[in-house]
């Protein structure tokens, strides 16, 4: 049986560090793709799923908290750490603010920075596990996103992956604001016009859905995404 191997982007420009870590988390049996600038970081993690993100915050082109910031829009769960030379609290507490799991400073033992990951993973993959299994009410309507099934009165309408996913971010927001910028990142890997168009043509769909129950809407707030109204 095949062990699972982490995906892990490591961003840093420190030549000999990131060398000595890529190797070391590669022994551990970590898939480690090194970015040693900011935008590559970025493009990286469009281009491909990641369990985890190590950040340095001083990089060419895109210092880390800006590209924790880009990589935050697009997924705002995935575990980020900073490693970091600057020391300073403001420093501290801004990559905190950002959204990190931890804020590292240099120099550090690599085997206590292996078990942090290892202890925010496994956090990670009991909390999808539970993700997994919710199932929600709407009105009268029953989602299963597991199955991809949402149901009423006996009947049964199995969704499309993505109307799947976009209802499932709805619930997950219900009566609160889910960001247009968000779905489409998760969803279609960047929020351009035509990924905007492709969404709103879902959202539709899942209005026709949902029509059965008056108390049921799917409001867009202009600008800024869609609110799941439901009891």
């Amino acid at each position: 049986m095949d062990v699972k191997k982490y995906k892990v982007l490591l961003c840093d420009d420190d030549t000999i560090l990131v060398m000595v870590l890529k190797n070391y988390l590669e022994l551990n049996d970590y898939d480690v793709t090194l970015e040693r600038d900011g935008r590559l970081g970025l493009a990286a993690f469009q281009r491909e799923k990641f369990d985890i993100c190590l950040l340095d915050v001083m990089m060419p082109n895109m210092d880390g908290f800006t590209l924790a910031e880009e990589i935050r829009d697009i997924d705002p769960e995935v575990p980020l750490f900073f490693l970091s030379a600057k020391t300073m609290k403001e420093d501290i507490i801004q990559g905190y603010k950002l959204g990190a799991d931890d804020y590292i400073t240099k120099p550090f033992d690599s085997e206590v920075l292996l078990l942090k990951i290892k202890a925010i993973l496994k956090r990670n993959e009991e909390l999808n596990r539970e993700s997994e299994n919710l199932e929600f009410d709407l009105g009268m309507y029953h989602f299963n996103p597991k199955l991809r099934e949402l149901g009423h009165n006996g009947k049964m309408q199995t969704l499309s992956p993505k109307e799947n996913e976009l209802l499932k971010m709805l619930a997950e927001h219900k009566n609160d604001l889910l960001p247009r910028e968000r779905a489409l990142k998760k969803i279609w890997g960047s929020d351009t016009y035509f990924n905007g168009r492709s969404m709103d043509v879902y959202i539709a769909k899942l209005r026709k859905y949902l029509k059965d129950d008056e108390n049921i809407e799917i409001v867009n707030i202009h600008g800024n995404g869609f609110r799941l109204v439901a009891p």
